[in-house]
């Protein structure tokens, strides 16, 4: 007796159909499932045999293979466990419609037969549909992360009898209507700008930094506000468009971190401990798993207190910072994920917080000081485009009762840089300023003889690299945008300049 099904597992956020065979032969009792499982399918076969049991079925005594296709092809995940059970309940005859090639069984199974949820049910359905495939079963459970999709159709189950039952035609399970989502609604926050009170300079850094897409750095003692203003960047930054909330929303489905399995439409904020091990930053595992730079995609990784992160951990960040995604290898495959975020770094400029002061007086000597911003290596400086030197906050601004500008009004002048960008861009795979690649830069960066000569004196004073360098003209294309110019103006690259010369002070 055979019978043949269809499921999918993941590699990374790419979804692949696999053929799911039932043999059942006459011999010695065993069930064995072959075609490279992992540990979570082996096990399957408990959780199989006990649901069809607990659902008032049962299975013939004898021999019974499992063959999950294409064999070079390593499986895991508990998501097979219904389109073995179908399988086999076709091959027995307790199912007697066969599903048609383009039906997809989706769904881990309890001991008593309920359909449960699985982690990665997004990525896999929007894989599947562009391989083809339009009909889906899926678990009750996770009806709201997948109604999304559209030109599918979707049957959410609860229990294996129920699916059984609509299968042979005696009841019918509703489809779930697919909806279209509003992305113009305001997206409300409980924290806003307008809470912070001074620190011009440093909200003047986040407005270029959110209008670009630029890293920044924040040096400054402790309790003058690096923290606090941090957390507000995103509301700030404009609103998601739908692929960047259904790139977000994969990311965390593969994770299982999606809440309520809605689909994310704020931009992620991801404020990782500074104990995080390289792995729980840029992913990884047995089986791989996104690590906070792919959490962070689309939205802000907030590094505080940065040079006390290990030093292999900050090192790791090289990559997703420069491309945009991270690559897991293994050695029968690459996984990548997304990692296109932007960076904001906060730390003291020395251990006790009051190097440079001029009301505390600092405790460390040189060599500590030394030893602390040694942390932060020269390739992660060149790769933070934005360096500001935070002041504490003085008592006049505090006891102000001036009316402050709000997190809507900036976020105006973002969306308006953001929109001149993506027009000068819309022939190019990028969306931001801080995107440019060296080539794009001399095409769309242009300089007069007087600003070249600028550039060559703070090239030479400051000693940049040749990315400081680039980071710099990325930087007034944004301040120009942000003033409506697409003339670069004189004000314009001097401003750049000096959000580059930090590095000078503390690590020079």
């Amino acid at each position: 007796m055979y019978s043949k099904t269809k499921t999918c597992v993941l590699n990374g956020l790419n979804g692949y159909d696999i053929d799911v065979e039932a043999d059942l032969s006459t011999g010695l009792q065993a069930f064995n499932i072959v075609g490279l499982p992992d540990l979570s399918i082996r096990e399957s076969k408990e959780r199989v045999k006990s649901a069809i049991s607990n659902s008032g079925y049962f299975l013939p005594p004898g021999r019974i293979t499992i063959n999950l296709a294409p064999a070079n092809l390593k499986k895991d995940g508990s998501q097979m466990d219904l389109a073995i059970a179908v399988s086999l309940l076709l091959a027995i005859g307790v199912i007697e419609y066969l599903p048609d090639e383009k039906t997809i069984f989706l769904g881990e199974l309890s001991l008593d037969g309920r359909i449960i949820t699985f982690d990665g049910a997004l990525p896999m359905i929007i894989s599947l549909k562009e391989l083809g495939f339009k009909k889906f079963f899926i678990p009750q459970t996770i009806k709201d992360e997948v109604n999304i999709v559209q030109g599918i159709e979707i049957y959410p189950v609860s229990h294996l009898k129920e699916l059984v039952d609509c299968l042979n035609g005696i009841t019918e399970i509703k489809k779930e209507e697919i909806i279209n989502v509003n992305l113009d609604e305001e997206v409300k926050y409980d924290i806003d700008f307008s809470d912070i009170k001074g620190q011009e300079n440093l909200k003047r850094a986040m407005e270029i930094s959110a209008a670009g897409g630029h890293n920044l750095l924040m040096v400054g003692p402790p309790g003058s506000g690096k923290t606090m203003i941090a957390k507000r960047l995103p509301t700030i930054l404009p609103k998601l468009t739908f692929d960047e909330c259904i790139e977000c929303t994969k990311i965390y489905s593969v994770a299982g971190k999606l809440k309520n399995n809605k689909l994310i439409t704020q931009r992620p904020f991801r404020s990782p401990h500074h104990t995080s091990s390289p792995i729980s930053l840029v992913g990884g595992g047995k089986i791989p798993k996104p690590g906070e730079v792919s959490l962070a995609h689309n939205g802000v990784l907030f590094l505080d207190e940065f040079p006390e992160f290990s030093k292999q951990a900050i090192e790791v960040l090289r990559q997703p910072m420069e491309d945009g995604k991270v690559t897991i290898s293994r050695v029968n495959s690459s996984i990548t994920y997304y990692s296109n975020f932007v960076t904001v770094c906060a730390l003291n400029p020395c251990p006790c917080g009051n190097y440079g002061s001029q009301t505390e007086k600092c405790t460390c000597s040189q060599l500590q000081i030394q030893r602390y911003l040694s942390k932060i290596s020269g390739p992660i400086l060149d790769r933070i485009d934005i360096q500001v030197e935070v002041e504490p906050v003085k008592y006049d601004d505090l006891s102000s009762k001036e009316v402050l500008e709000t997190s809507f009004d900036i976020r105006k002048r973002v969306e308006k840089a953001r929109e001149i960008q993506l027009k000068r861009y819309k022939n190019e795979k990028i969306y931001n300023n801080a995107s440019l690649s060296a080539r794009q830069i001399k095409k769309y960066i242009v300089l007069d003889e007087k600003l070249e000569k600028i550039i060559e004196f703070a090239f030479k004073k400051f000693k940049f690299s040749a990315r400081s360098f680039n980071k710099i003209l990325k930087l007034t294309r944004t301040i120009a945008d942000l003033d409506g110019s697409e003339e670069i103006k004189e004000e314009h690259l001097l401003e750049a300049i000096r959000y580059r010369s930090l590095s000078n002070k503390y690590w020079s």
